[in-house]
């Protein structure tokens, strides 16, 4: 999955946060950040990531559960992709 640069980062957050195992954003270089760490590194990273690179960052789930509740935020929010 990919999001865009102007998705709703507390929503998205949200979603992260039901997610029973790890979620990663994967920069293009490879660089991996978990989401399920702490909340300031998730705010740090989203903010920068999205700015940088957004329309670029895939989105995985360790958990196949996890991916739909993402799928939700996702139906949810739209403009997101």
């Amino acid at each position: 999955m990919k999001l865009r640069t102007d998705a709703d980062i507390n929503a998205f957050l949200d979603a992260v946060e039901k997610c029973s195992g790890a979620v990663f954003l994967v920069s293009p270089e490879g660089d991996q950040y978990n989401l399920k760490s702490t909340l300031t590194t998730m705010y740090i990273a989203m903010g920068k990531l999205l700015e940088e690179q957004g329309d670029n960052l895939e989105l995985f789930t360790q958990n196949k559960e996890d991916e739909n509740i993402l799928l939700g935020f996702l139906h949810d929010n739209p403009n997101v992709l």
